[in-house]
């Protein structure tokens, strides 16, 4: 819904985009100051779905509070998950046993490419045009289906524990993600005709929502955004964690600094998960999928931090231990936070149609933002 509120002294008009708008991917409400059709100032106002999230973590066991975050970034919830458990890790000293290691980095990738999935179907709806929508999900649902098969749950898995994971793999995994990459590798020329190389495509998207590398880094943006602008920034690369930094894989990395740029980075971004899936498919080692630990952890007394790459740029959780079961203090660090203060910056000047496309190419997840 869009909805004039009022006029500036100097006669601009004030239109409220959301929350219920179908463009705003969620209960985002933006009051956008406008002098005709070119924007002057957009102004995000958050708080619709708060939930106190950090504050609920602390009232929770070491065991518990890590499923909490499948609900901010849903999207990303086994990456989120990881974030949480190897955090928890840290703090206990723990060894997580190769398999295990292999199997949760294999789950982040599959979750990487769900989730651009449903973003490259969504950004193309937002401008226009539906039928992608239902290619990405014909992928995307192949990837749900062997998460249900192994996890339980196809959207929060609640599969990743202090340790290691919570079950072993399914016995029909590995044929079924070889089977999703078969699938994936003779469908994803259909993306570039459908979308990448559509000439109305790319005028919605050349030359609009500019960023620079400077303005990146100064708004504290991460993930696709921030390298659409040409910002080395992949935790996977930076601070590697769990076996990243044994695998072959490349830092997709445009410089453009538009939108098109950022779509680009994240269609790349989905060879480079394949790339990275085919690596460990079959070589996932024998052994245990979970480390032994004690039915009540207690981490020492301390702050432990964890940093991991989500499908949508850096989360970070920050744990204060005062030595008991339950945490003093938590602070997560989530990207849509950060990367939707930029959007104020990359809107001004822009028409309010190309709105839209700034937004799709942030993919933002509002839970992400309000927690």
């Amino acid at each position: 819904m869009v909805e004039e509120i009022g006029r500036t002294a100097d006669g601009n008009i004030i239109i409220n985009v959301g929350p219920q708008h179908p463009a705003t991917h969620g209960v985002l409400h933006l009051v956008i100051t406008i002098n005709g059709e070119t924007i002057i100032k957009v102004e995000p106002h958050l708080g619709y779905i708060h939930r106190s999230i950090e504050k609920m973590c602390e009232s929770l066991t070491y065991r518990q509070f890590i499923y909490v975050t499948s609900r901010m970034d849903y999207l990303s919830s086994h990456i989120n998950n990881h974030a949480c458990a190897l955090c928890v890790e840290n703090g206990l000293q723990v060894e997580v046993p190769a398999r295990a290691q292999v199997i949760r980095v294999l789950m982040d990738e599959l979750t990487r490419i769900a989730s651009h999935e449903l973003w490259w179907g969504a950004m193309a709806m937002d401008l226009g045009a539906f039928t992608p929508f239902f290619h990405a999900f014909r992928e995307r649902e192949t990837i749900n289906d062997i998460m249900e098969e192994t996890c339980g749950a196809r959207l929060t898995m609640n599969y990743m524990v202090p340790g290691g994971v919570m079950q072993d793999i399914h016995p029909n995994f590995q044929q079924r993600v070889k089977d999703f990459i078969k699938l994936y590798k003779s469908k994803i020329s259909e993306y570039d005709e459908l979308v990448t190389g559509n000439i109305i495509f790319q005028n919605r998207m050349k030359g609009v929502g500019y960023l620079s590398p400077e303005d990146a880094v100064s708004f504290g943006v991460s993930g696709p955004p921030a390298r659409g602008s040409g910002v080395s920034c992949d935790t996977r690369k930076t601070y590697p964690y769990e076996i990243y930094n044994q695998l072959q894989f490349e830092e997709i990395l445009e410089t453009e600094g538009d939108s098109f740029a950022r779509y680009m980075v994240r269609i790349r971004e989905m060879n480079q998960s394949i790339k990275i899936i085919e690596q460990l498919i079959d070589n996932i080692p024998e052994g245990d999928f979970q480390a032994k630990t004690k039915a009540v952890l207690k981490l020492p007394k301390g702050e432990f931090l964890q940093k991991v790459e989500t499908a949508r740029g850096q989360f970070g959780v920050y744990i204060v231990s005062e030595g008991g079961t339950t945490p003093y203090r938590i602070k997560f660090r989530s990207p849509g936070f950060s990367n939707l203060s930029a959007l104020d910056h990359m809107a001004r000047g822009s028409k309010l149609g190309d709105l839209v496309a700034m937004m799709g190419t942030l993919d933002l997840v509002i839970p992400d933002i309000d927690r």
